[in-house]
């Protein structure tokens, strides 16, 4: 892992505990909590984090057509780090 330069400044998270869904094509969209959310990412926890790809797209209300694309950055037991990709 890459150690931060001393310039480092860490963005801004916001707590949000907020449900969302993670949206796979050709699966049932998973339902997971956002416990904070940046700029660039969020962290979630989820029911089944095995079910979790490594890419996948977000979508803060289920149905609705916003979807942010998202990579995995880090995984903790039930709690996955993401990179928001747009």
């Amino acid at each position: 892992m890459k150690t931060p330069s001393p310039d480092f400044k860490r963005e801004v998270r916001r707590v949000r505990r907020l449900s969302a869904w993670i949206v796979q094509a050709g699966r049932v969209d998973q339902e997971c909590q956002v416990m904070d959310v940046s700029k660039s990412g969020a962290k979630i926890m989820v029911a089944i984090p095995s079910e979790v790809p490594d890419k996948f797209e977000l979508s803060y209300s289920q149905g609705d057509g916003k979807l942010r694309t998202c990579a995995v950055i880090w995984r903790r037991a039930r709690v996955i780090g993401v990179q928001f990709l747009e």
